[in-house]
């Protein structure tokens, strides 16, 4: 008893972190949500799930919005799209009954919460197999302060979330040497997403160069990648053709010669053209050698020089360094939480043969300091647009001035929900960003400025209601030209639906605009919105 008692309080550290890391996350999360700051991908994911309930799997209006039939060529959102020809996601319908529990986008946010909080649980007990437990603890706090973890939690939901929690329970299942579940969790890891087996190619790797287990590493390097090239090539296309035509050229279109490429042609591309990999691998620079600090800080940098990092790490960040585009290289988004598990289990291999050094007081300062600085960098870092989780206590830009308070904020989301609960949960809409979440549990909705989509019927129809956050645009339109052209573009256009009478305006409220198809304007709403108008337009002219 007395032994069981230590060991729960030298657990202690661990054990905080974690209810830290639990309760600030799903308050910041849940406000983030319930302050209109959730948005599109948060409104993609609800959608997805709402439909899974009513047996409609894994279709989805809002990814309809985004596929290359739409953007490429020019068609019309249609909402019996499947989502898994974007990315194949089963492993989402493990959580359906949570979600039918509480049929809400909040509901998304806690679990996402949940799930990252139980990786670094696992991890805990993953470093307790080769290191005292105070150590293990200081890497258990590691995980819950790195900016990889921090950033993705409290962004949109994400299915990547679910990859640390699969990753260190396979890790673990591997050191316990249980093997039904080692192989249960990987098969799990391969039905999150179609590249998570890319993950899983690396522990494969990590197996036979460590010589722990190199036929089991083989059979995994065999099944990961077998996987993705026979889903990618062959499942997928099936359901549409965005992997070839919009997301395999969106981040490796580098290695392609013409318009569309599958994942085998693109790996062909890399292979014939080694000069051209070497160069993406390492450019630029500055931005490459500043993602691998910001990954390597939190655990005082000693996955630089872990091989086992390297190793299992090495092919995620492979991935990011190959691809394309701004994303790849933000490590405060959800595609760098694919780089966390390997990094974070190399390094307890490393500390296992290093432990003695913990005990030197200079380097606990120097590792306490590394996890202070990468929490400063968690929490400027949430200022960018997938995120703003603290846009009440961080400027999303000092020259302009760019700042929105929490009881601005407040007061705007207590006039605009009226307005928002007057469309009825069976109309379709078209809604801007950050209104989407809150509307999209239901069949027909798609982003602002479209106004038509495909319905069940195979008809081209125009959205029953159209809702736009002029106010919030507006705030922002003075500092990111993003905003100031929609701005302009929905301002236009709401003049062009009322001239044609297709749209009359019904509600108007601190710069939130409702509008029904085929009704009258009401001239009280209609007043509010031409004063409004007024002063906007002398403002997007200045």
């Amino acid at each position: 008893m007395q032994f069981k008692f230590s060991q729960v309080s030298r657990s202690r550290l661990a054990i905080t972190a974690a209810l830290a890391f639990f309760c600030m996350a799903l308050i910041f999360g849940l406000h983030r949500h319930y302050t209109f700051y959730s948005s599109y991908d948060q409104g993609i994911f609800n959608q997805v799930f709402w439909n899974n309930l009513h047996g409609r799997f894994f279709e989805s209006s809002l990814s309809s919005q985004l596929s290359t039939n739409v953007v490429h060529q020019g068609e019309v959102p249609r909402v019996d799209y499947h989502r898994l020809g974007q990315h194949f996601t089963p492993a989402l319908l493990l959580w359906l009954p949570l979600y039918a529990l509480f049929p809400t986008p909040a509901t998304l946010t806690v679990l996402q919460v949940t799930l990252v909080t139980a990786a670094g649980l696992v991890l805990y007990f993953l470093a307790q197999e080769y290191l005292e437990l105070t150590l293990a603890g200081m890497i258990t706090v590691s995980f819950y302060c790195a900016n990889a973890v921090i950033g993705p939690t409290l962004s949109n939901f994400h299915d990547i979330s679910q990859i640390p929690l699969l990753v260190f329970g396979l890790l673990l299942a591997m050191e316990k040497r249980c093997w039904w579940l080692f192989w249960l969790l990987a098969v799990l890891l391969l039905a999150v997403r179609e590249d998570a087996g890319i993950g899983l190619f690396g522990v494969g790797v990590y197996l036979i160069l460590s010589r722990r287990y190199p036929r089991i590493g083989l059979a995994v390097c065999s099944l990961s990648f077998g996987y993705i090239i026979l889903l990618t090539n062959l499942v997928m296309p099936l359901f549409s053709e965005d992997i070839s035509q919009r997301f395999m050229m969106e981040r490796f279109g580098q290695y392609a010669s013409g318009d569309e490429a599958s994942t085998l042609e693109i790996i062909w591309g890399m292979v014939s053209n080694p000069g051209r990999v070497l160069v993406e691998l390492v450019t630029p620079l500055g931005r490459t050698l500043n993602y691998l600090l910001g990954q390597w800080l939190p655990l005082a940098f000693v996955p630089a020089i872990s091989p086992a990092s390297w190793m299992i790490a090495g092919f995620p960040l492979l991935k990011l360094f190959l691809g394309k585009g701004e994303s790849v290289l933000a490590i405060n988004i959800r595609y760098a939480m694919t780089v966390v598990p390997g990094l974070f289990y190399g390094a307890i291999l490393w500390w296992s043969k290093h432990q003695e050094l913990y005990r030197r007081s200079r380097f606990r300062y120097f590792w306490i300091f590394c996890i202070s600085l990468t929490l400063f960098f968690s929490y400027t870092s949430s200022a960018s647009a997938l995120n703003r989780a603290f846009y009440f206590m961080l400027p999303d830009s000092f020259d302009p001035w760019v700042h929105i308070s929490l009881p601005q904020q407040w007061r705007h989301v207590q006039q605009m929900r009226p307005l928002v609960s007057q469309i009825p949960p069976d109309a379709s809409v078209s809604a801007t960003t950050y209104i989407i979440p809150h509307l999209s549990s239901r069949r027909e909705i798609i982003r602002l400025p479209d106004l038509r989509l495909r319905n069940d019927q195979q008809e081209v129809i125009k959205v029953d209601y159209m809702i736009a956050d002029l106010w919030r645009l507006q705030q922002y339109q003075v500092a990111f030209d993003q905003e100031r052209g929609l701005l302009a573009s929905l301002v236009s256009l709401i003049d062009q639906v009322t001239a044609k009478q297709e749209y009359g305006i019904i509600g108007f409220e601190d710069g939130v605009i409702l509008l029904q198809n085929g009704v009258d304007s009401n001239s009280e709403a209609m007043e509010k919105w031409l004063v409004f108008r007024k002063q906007l337009v002398n403002r997007l002219s200045t």
